[in-house]
């Protein structure tokens, strides 16, 4: 404890280390001040009703930082930058040149490559605020609205994600941690005092059995996250003996750390923006001409909402996902082609493809294990209120939201442990 107050000292004494926390600070006021600035025309009333009853929109607005539920002029948040960046990483499995920009042309490589994230970053934000103000027109939550007015708007919400992706980037540059996290991470935190205002409005002394059960739960799998987020299966790794003249090189033991989930959020991302698709073209179908296809449209809407429909398909979606991902993100020949250039084996292990091979059954063992937990941390908030009847709604357990402060906290330790231990030598 001494020491943890020691470092946090240090943090205030050192003038850049002080400048950067105040930066950060300064940059989340101005990203809060952003997400209550509504778009013209909200019916708050409607806009309440409609979260209240729509789970899955609740869960988006986890990840537009809460300016979803304002319908803010940064409604779609670091949404669209995220998938942006995502769809590029996907990218360098086709093309090999974006692949070698990525992994093989250094500091001016990755530049570019962040470029071409930013650039997509507009069209997809365009894409995702036309349809939300389409999806939400007709549900009645914004009034009918002409040409220019949704003009308006939409280049409104496209200038706001924009805007906070240009935030997040000086977040990460001049602060501490990574920016786009931090933005999400104080949206979630920013809705904790009016769940604790709706959790004492609603309180009866019947309920204490219920509330501690879902407080041991919120332990549980606060308890869980940090296990699983910080879990590694570690590769013992030995580097060979190298003579030159007079002196022996290598014969050194290290281990190769493979995280337990190397995904992160990234296929709970995945997930929502297929499950939200579905639902914006069957609404918008749903209203059409044809007596048909509004009736196939409903039909579908119906199965859609029903949530352990619901709950399934985000499971598995989720669970695929992670493996995709893992794939996409972890490529063990070229592991085993580094650790053979570098006079590195694998004990038992022949280098080569028997390495690539040997790393390629680890990882699909111990994604497993990450991909059920995910699933399982995605659907908990869908699936608590089925279980338990009657459960408040500022008592649910959001198991993304919980993944998300938890990984970002650790991360922010870290990163003020590595500065701090910096300075200090």
């Amino acid at each position: 404890m001494n020491t943890f107050f020691q470092k946090l000292k240090l943090v205030f004494q050192d003038k850049s280390l002080r400048n950067r926390v105040i930066f950060m600070l300064a940059s989340l006021v101005v990203f809060r001040l952003l997400a209550v600035i509504p778009i013209p025309g909200v019916d708050i009333g409607k806009l309440q009703a409609f979260f209240n009853s729509n789970q899955f929109f609740g869960l988006l607005n986890i990840f537009s930082g809460g300016g979803l539920s304002t319908l803010s002029i940064v409604m779609l948040g670091v949404g669209p930058y995220i998938t942006a960046s995502i769809i590029m990483q996907l990218l360098t499995m086709m093309s090999p040149s974006l692949k070698a920009m990525y992994q093989e042309d250094g500091e001016a490589g990755r530049k570019k490559f962040s470029q071409y994230s930013r650039l997509l970053t507009v069209p997809l934000a365009l894409i995702q605020g036309f349809g939300f103000i389409i999806l939400l027109e007709r549900q009645g939550v914004l009034g009918t609205l002409g040409g220019m007015s949704l003009i308006t708007s939409v280049i409104s919400i496209v200038a706001g994600s924009v805007l906070l992706m240009w935030l997040g980037e000086l977040m990460t540059e001049f602060g501490i941690g990574n920016g786009v996290s931090m933005i999400i991470f104080s949206g979630i935190v920013s809705r904790i005092p009016t769940a604790l205002s709706q959790l004492a409005y609603s309180y009866t002394p019947a309920q204490i059995p219920l509330y501690v059960g879902i407080v041991i739960v919120a332990l549980a799998v606060i308890f869980l996250v940090v296990v699983i987020t910080e879990a590694e299966r570690p590769i013992p790794v030995t580097y060979a003996k190298q003579v030159r003249g007079n002196k022996v090189y290598g014969g050194v033991s290290t281990y190769l750390p493979l995280r337990l989930n190397q995904a992160g959020v990234i296929p709970i991302i995945f997930a929502l923006s297929i499950l939200l698709f579905p639902q914006m073209i069957f609404n918008v179908l749903s209203h059409v001409g044809n007596a048909t296809v509004n009736a196939i449209s409903k039909n579908i809407l119906d199965i859609i909402a029903n949530q352990w429909v619901y709950a399934i398909a985000y499971f598995v979606l989720v669970f695929l996902f992670t493996y995709f991902y893992t794939a996409v993100t972890f490529d063990p020949h070229q592991i085993s082609t580094n650790l053979q250039r570098g006079g590195a084996f694998i004990p038992g292990i022949r280098p080569g493809d028997s390495t690539s091979e040997y790393l390629s059954k680890v990882v699909t063992r111990i994604t497993l294990v990450g991909a059920v937990f995910l699933g399982a941390i995605a659907v908990l908030p869908v699936i608590l209120p089925l279980l338990f009847v009657g459960i408040p709604k500022s008592m649910a357990v959001g198991g993304t939201a919980v993944l998300i402060v938890v990984s970002v906290v650790l991360d922010l330790v870290k990163k003020i442990d590595a500065q701090v231990s910096m300075r200090e030598y």
